[in-house]
């Protein structure tokens, strides 16, 4: 059967569940998919960490070295986020240089993490003005059956939690955790017609191209927000988005707290 008719069926599927009160696997409208979240897997890198969120599965590695800070923050680290989105992951990923999804994917989470000011960059100069520590955040789907934004990110915080400076690797003093002081936590929810589901499946992601993630720190606060789709909301709708990714990020932090 062609593929385009497959998605049309699936997608009618969706909808027709959604208007009787459903989810095609039987999840409320505000429930994530079972979260898994492991660190320390890659022995060559400075801290990582793989979350699954179903059948999504998100690896993040954390390499640091050494560098020159920006002219207009001489005193502070860097961050710098990329992703990547092999065809291994999904047959919808292309081999080549980032496409806009890997761009967008690296955006929100690297947005998040320096808004909520998740580390702190000034603890990691070396020498004002003249070296400080680059980390380096690589985000790499491996399997992807919706909502890669919110497991990258799960998995972007895990990893920098479990990451060590490695200060003796280049003779600029002893090794020490990184310093994470925030937690950022990203919630992504679908607008499917006049529903709004959390934690989007693949098949759910078929069937609309709405969606806003909004990512709060600890204490809340709203740290950063993506709106993709063309599409209008309501402000009703829109703050009972935000209302529901709050208390979202809140269950999900506590298993950040927990590893």
């Amino acid at each position: 059967m062609d593929e385009d008719i497959l998605l049309d069926i699936r997608r009618d599927y969706v909808l027709s569940k959604l208007r009787d009160g459903e989810r095609v696997d039987g999840r409320a409208f505000d429930e994530y998919r079972p979260i898994e979240i492991e660190v320390g897997l890659i022995e060559k890198a400075e801290g990582s960490a793989l979350v699954r969120i179903g059948n999504t599965q998100v690896v993040v590695g954390i390499k640091m070295q050494p560098g020159e800070p920006f002219p207009d923050t001489p005193d502070k680290g860097i961050i710098i986020t990329n992703a990547e989105l092999v065809p291994l992951a999904s047959p919808t990923f292309e081999p080549g240089p980032p496409d806009e999804h890997s761009v967008e994917l690296a955006r929100v989470v690297d947005r998040g993490i320096r808004e909520s000011e998740a580390v702190d960059l000034n603890k990691l100069c070396i020498e004002e003005g003249e070296k400080v520590w680059l980390v380096f955040i690589d985000i790499h789907a491996l399997d992807d059956d919706g909502n890669l934004m919110d497991a990258s990110a799960l998995a972007a915080i895990a990893a920098l939690l479990n990451t060590t400076v490695p200060a003796e690797r280049y003779e600029v003093g002893d090794d020490f955790p990184l310093p994470v002081r925030d937690l950022p936590v990203a919630v992504t929810s679908q607008v499917i017609g006049d529903y709004v589901v959390v934690d989007p499946s693949k098949d759910e992601e078929n069937a609309s191209k709405n969606f806003i993630t909004v990512t709060t720190d600890s204490e809340d606060n709203i740290v950063a927000m993506q709106k993709s789709g063309s599409y209008l909301l309501d402000e009703d709708r829109l703050f009972e988005i935000i209302e529901t990714s709050v208390r979202k990020a809140r269950e999900n932090r506590k298993l950040l707290k927990e590893v």
